[in-house]
């Protein structure tokens, strides 16, 4: 299935009572808003299937609808981009190429490549504000980062088997990703990009989103310049607590490569575990630079459950966050690794 969106009416006319928006001939009702951060919006809304023009519903256009809501809601996300069009059609071309790729696993539904022209902002030299949107599965559970904030307030911990179990659902995720040709990143693997929904004697489901900074994640750097405007790009698109060392103080000569989702993998298991990034925990113990924290690769292990979790544990995620990217895993190594240890502890 394609991602591009047709016959969208604006999100504006439907949150005032007006026509619904139509997604690829499919129809959806806003039901209501679930967020907002940055220039984004989230909107729960319900697929109406009770005509023609539907075809039967999204749900029947994937191979796999496990992840399907049985009453027809998704989230839907919309995006504005303040940019010129040339800077917005490789954005958006970005976005759409992961969708593409990842669409039959249920990690994102759809895209828009037509994006909308809005109200031009300033005068005849400024930029058009631009809509693109996205559809996912929702997860009315909140994100890792809602249910690991409200468990550490707790002093409540998932268990190792879950852990382990949510940890390898994101390595699927990013796999996806990784062996595209040519691989892509993520670059904004943390908590508040996955969702969880939790299932009755079952491990919760966790799903990876926000594909809107992905890109092809191989770079060859040949001078001071393009490494101030790599580390320029990551300081917009790349949360820092989980923004691997070399897009911290980028060298004037090296090669960037799919290992940077690999540092952010391992310091969100660090946060699946603990509830933050080891170098947010390690600052606030101690205070200090989050960058230099990083560039040392400082981890600083807290008290966890009881009992606590397995040092196979703590290994892993240190075999993640090394500082030389060049002697860090890849995602297919991580995974064959995280098997073992869920045969290990999840009997």
């Amino acid at each position: 299935m394609g991602c591009s969106l047709s016959g969208l009416n604006t999100l504006y006319d439907a949150m005032n009572g007006g026509a619904d928006v139509w997604i690829n001939d499919n129809r959806f009702k806003i039901v209501r808003q679930l967020g907002e951060g940055g220039f984004a919006y989230v909107y729960l809304v319900k697929e109406v299937i009770n005509d023609v023009s539907s075809n039967g519903g999204v749900s029947k256009k994937f191979k796999d609808p496990s992840h399907i809501a049985d009453d027809g809601t998704y989230a839907m996300k919309k995006s504005f981009y303040l940019q010129c069009d040339e800077i917005l059609h490789i954005n958006v071309g970005n976005l759409k190429y992961v969708c593409d790729a990842l669409s039959s696993t249920m990690i994102c539904l759809a895209c828009t490549s037509n994006y909308n022209k809005m109200l031009k902002i300033g005068g005849p030299d400024q930029t058009w504000t631009h809509e693109a949107y996205l559809l996912f599965p929702v997860h009315l559970d909140g994100t890792l980062l809602d249910n690991t904030t409200t468990m550490k307030s707790k002093k409540e911990f998932f268990s190792t088997s879950d852990v382990l179990q949510i940890f390898r659902q994101l390595c699927a995720g990013l796999q996806h990703l990784h062996t595209l040709e040519p691989p892509y990143a993520h670059n904004d693997v943390k908590p508040g990009n996955v969702l969880l929904t939790h299932r009755k004697g079952q491990p919760p489901l966790a799903i990876l989103m926000d594909f809107g900074s992905a890109r092809p994640a191989r770079r060859e750097i040949h001078s001071r310049s393009e490494a101030l405007q790599l580390q320029e790009w990551a300081s917009e698109h790349v949360s820092a607590p989980f923004r691997a060392p070399e897009l911290w103080d980028c060298p004037s000569q090296t090669d960037i490569d799919e290992r940077t989702d690999v540092w952010s993998l391992g310091c969100t298991l660090f946060a699946i575990m603990y509830g933050a990034s080891p170098f947010e925990y390690a600052l606030g113990e101690s205070g200090g630079s989050l960058q230099l924290a990083v560039i040392n690769g400082q981890i600083k292990w807290p008290a966890g459950p009881t009992p606590p979790y397995p040092e196979a544990l703590h290994q892993f995620v240190s075999w993640m966050l090394q500082p030389q990217a060049t002697v860090r895993p890849r995602i297919d190594d991580i995974i064959i690794h995280v098997d073992k240890l869920i045969a290990k502890f999840s009997q």
